[in-house]
């Protein structure tokens, strides 16, 4: 009995590491900080985007001398205030548009079968197949005073519309390029909705409307709130669109950058133009994130 112990209690000591430390508790590093697996996009991040910004910024404060003088540039001259608006203007229509066009499209996709979902996700992502450019020249033919929508409208007795070089047609053309990021979000989030909810509701007496609207609308805010962000942001930086489709009294303030930047060579004011842009939209953000968060608690209570 003795000699099989001593056996027994030699195999485990010999099934120890050379340093001494049981094998169970000597991990690899990867399993004991997974965080370091996002170290390399951490790193390609900040030299992609964290270096170039800093830079912006330092232009901005230094070009052509240090100080303040881009700023009180910006402000004091009123067409930069009034593109700045315009540009958040411009990128809220943007998103309401997208929002009213998106959200019965993506509630069709959870609500048919699979094979006709599959076409509905399809040509959800045939446009990312297709250069901006593109699609932006396309417009160009199909909103010209001669072009197809005018021409159907005179065939049917009304006024031609000015949609060329106004700031409706820059809105049509962004929305239509931007659709697909809010109907993505939207898509993921009623996928996840159980439609027996509203079932349930309807056989408590409840209208198909008064359903809709108290159950399952509340449930999809968290994807509408995700699409409508990410839209917004991106209509703030547009600029092939609203040069292509728009007029001078369209201009965005990419377009004001560009010609300070590339035009005139002057790095400090559009450096400054970028960070006004870049503040404006952090502190948008931080206001509108309280309600979009009580939204979403509200959501996952009902």
């Amino acid at each position: 009995m003795s000699q099989s112990s001593q056996i027994s209690t030699a195999g485990r000591e010999s099934s120890r590491p050379a340093g001494g430390a049981p094998a169970s508790r000597r991990r690899p590093l990867l399993t004991a900080y997974p965080s370091l697996l996002a170290l390399p996009a951490l790193l390609l991040l900040i030299a992609a985007m964290g270096y170039p910004l800093l830079t912006i910024v330092l232009r901005s404060f230094s070009d052509p001398a240090w100080g303040l003088q881009n700023y009180i540039w910006f402000f004091s001259t009123p067409v930069n205030v009034t593109v700045l608006w315009r540009t958040f203007s411009i990128a809220g229509w943007v998103t309401i548009v997208c929002v009213i066009s998106a959200y019965p499209y993506a509630y069709l996709m959870t609500a048919v079968g699979p094979r006709l979902r599959l076409v509905l996700i399809l040509c959800v992502l045939v446009p990312f197949w297709v250069s901006g450019v593109v699609r932006t020249l396309a417009w160009v033919i199909l909103l010209q005073d001669s072009g197809i929508i005018n021409s159907v409208i005179g065939l049917l007795g009304l006024d031609t519309v000015k949609l060329i070089r106004t700031q409706t047609g820059v809105v049509i053309g962004m929305a239509q390029v931007l659709l697909p990021f809010m109907i993505l979000p939207l898509y993921s989030v009623m996928r996840g909705i159980d439609l027996r909810l509203v079932q349930a509701a309807r056989s408590l007496g409840a209208r198909p409307s008064r359903a809709f609207l108290q159950v399952y609308l509340p449930l999809s805010l968290p994807g509408v709130f995700a699409g409508a962000i990410i839209v917004f942001i991106l209509s703030l930086g547009f600029y092939i669109t609203p040069a292509l489709l728009g007029g001078p009294r369209s201009t965005m303030l990419s377009t004001l950058v560009q010609s300070q930047v590339l035009s005139l060579l002057n790095w400090g004011r559009g450096g400054a133009m970028g960070v006004v842009l870049l503040v404006a939209t952090f502190l948008l953000l931080a206001l509108a994130a309280p309600l979009m968060r009580q939204r979403h608690k509200q959501a996952s209570r009902s």
